[in-house]
């Protein structure tokens, strides 16, 4: 068996072009000028990051405010639970489409 050292990568700077040891992660710099060796990755995983930090929307339900009277919250609800029984039948339908496309 080889004792040698692991293996390794390396990647060439984009910005000098000095080949740099390389962990494959997004915040690696080049040994040379300090440059990041993948800055397009590195952008895209901090928008994802803010991305994953904003507030999700509800998406297709009826906000029910806390200031709303009776039989409009009655009204609203029944909105609601039609809006989540059709949301769930048309999971199953997609499900059951997907089961026999095997």
């Amino acid at each position: 068996m080889n004792d040698a050292a692991p293996l390794s990568a390396s990647k060439k700077c984009p910005h000098c072009g000095f080949w740099s040891p390389w962990q494959q992660k997004s915040d690696d710099t080049c040994a040379r000028c300090g440059q990041l060796l993948d800055p397009v990755r590195n952008r895209s995983e901090q928008a994802r990051d803010q991305e994953s930090k904003q507030p999700m929307s509800q998406f297709m339900l009826l906000e029910i405010s806390p200031d709303d009277k009776g039989l409009v919250r009655l009204g609203k609800q029944l909105i609601r639970g039609g809006q989540l029984a059709f949301a769930a039948t048309l999971s199953f339908i997609l499900w059951f489409l997907a089961l026999a496309a095997g």
